[in-house]
């Protein structure tokens, strides 16, 4: 069998969290505060943790202030955490389609979906592609409108030599196991905005407020802290920032792992003329964090695939298509790129511990797939 995904646990790693549950503190410790400046230093921007990228998506609508009556705009292939926690805050999603070629949401649907009621745009990076943020931020040059990239799939990617987490007005990643980098659960918000880093970092906290100078009621000791907007428990425990630290050390040598196995793909997969893949994009410097290819009769070939072995996956189901966004007026068809992109996508394994001979039976059992 090989596996869609497989995270690598070296033994340094299991040493670090080893460590971190011998230490006094387990959950909100230093290795917490060492885990966000080394995420900080690598996406050159402030960053803090949470406990997973749904997390990161909810606090970081709550650091922008979306609420009842507002619009989000984001793409339909993306898993749904990336509309449902604006959902529950009030927001009306708005969906955009997308680029055939990329995977990425169109700047023309997104130019078309724009409304005096748009809160935000939600560019999701779909694969480990960065989206173009300078684009859509010269879209909208004259609205008062945040950018918020999703990029669980994009840590370690850059574009136009800039690591992703720079450039949107917030950035959320996801540690989860499949990603990137892991702590088994976890995420991270990145802003420049100190204002939307307070707001969203304290209702990761429940919404705490310990800063004297902010208090509104008198101190009667040093033991005081208050809330003054509600907040929810979304701590990352510091075992897991060990675990994640370990990681990130790493992930310089998950990225060319990575880059190595996409290049053995394309190789192996240009001579099929029934498969299509995303190409490279120019100005861009991807994470791959997966492999999508693209082919006409895509249950059978998946189902093929699979008994074969190879444990192949679907990224993503149109969010549009969940029960709950039909509940809600949602039909299927308001975006055709997306379901088009859905009908004929296949994601094949793509993790650090594939080798080049892994590489190499995935290819051969595809193109036995295709003329079963």
């Amino acid at each position: 069998m090989i596996p869609y995904s497989r995270q690598e646990i070296l033994e340094e790693d299991i040493q670090a969290v080893a460590q971190a549950l011998r230490s006094d503190l387990i959950t909100t410790g230093p290795l917490v505060d060492e885990f966000e400046r080394q995420l900080t230093n690598y996406v050159k921007c402030p960053t803090f943790v949470v406990n997973s990228g749904t997390a990161a998506l909810h606090a970081a609508y709550i650091g922008i202030g979306v609420g009842p009556g507002d619009e989000v705009i984001t793409p339909p292939n993306t898993f749904v955490a990336t509309q449902a926690t604006a959902a529950l805050l009030g927001a009306k999603i708005v969906f955009a389609d997308i680029d055939i070629e990329t995977g990425l949401i169109s700047i023309e649907s997104i130019r078309r979906a724009i409304t005096k009621r748009t809160k935000a745009i939600v560019l999701v990076d779909y694969a480990g592609q960065p989206c173009d943020v300078k684009v859509v931020r010269e879209l909208i040059a004259d609205r008062d409108i945040k950018i918020v990239q999703d990029a669980a799939h994009s840590l370690g990617s850059f574009i136009n030599g800039e690591p992703v987490g720079a450039q949107a007005d917030v950035t959320t990643f996801s540690f989860f196991a499949t990603k990137n980098i892991t702590t088994g659960e976890g995420g991270a918000v990145a802003t420049a905005d100190k204002q939307i880093f307070q707001r969203a970092k304290e209702f990761s906290r429940q919404g705490l407020v310990r800063d004297m100078s902010r208090f509104i009621n008198p101190a009667p000791g040093s033991w005081h802290q208050e809330i003054h907007e509600f907040g929810l428990n979304y701590r990352l425990t510091d075992f897991q920032c060990a675990l994640g630290i370990s990681q990130l050390g790493r992930i310089n040598e998950y990225k060319e792992r990575r880059q190595n196995i996409y290049d053995s793909y394309v190789r192996s997969l240009s001579a099929l003329p029934q498969v299509s893949y995303l190409k490279k994009p120019n100005g861009k410097e991807p994470m791959w964090h997966l492999f999508p290819i693209f082919v006409a009769n895509r249950n059978q070939v998946l189902s093929n695939l699979r008994d074969q072995g190879v444990m192949a996956q679907v990224n993503y189901i149109p969010a549009y298509f969940h029960p709950v966004f039909d509940k809600l007026g949602y039909k299927k068809g308001i975006c055709p790129n997306s379901e088009h992109f859905y009908d004929r996508e296949i994601s094949l394994p793509l993790h650090a511990l594939m080798s080049d001979d892994m590489v190499k039976d995935v290819c051969e059992i595809l193109e036995k797939s295709l003329v079963q």
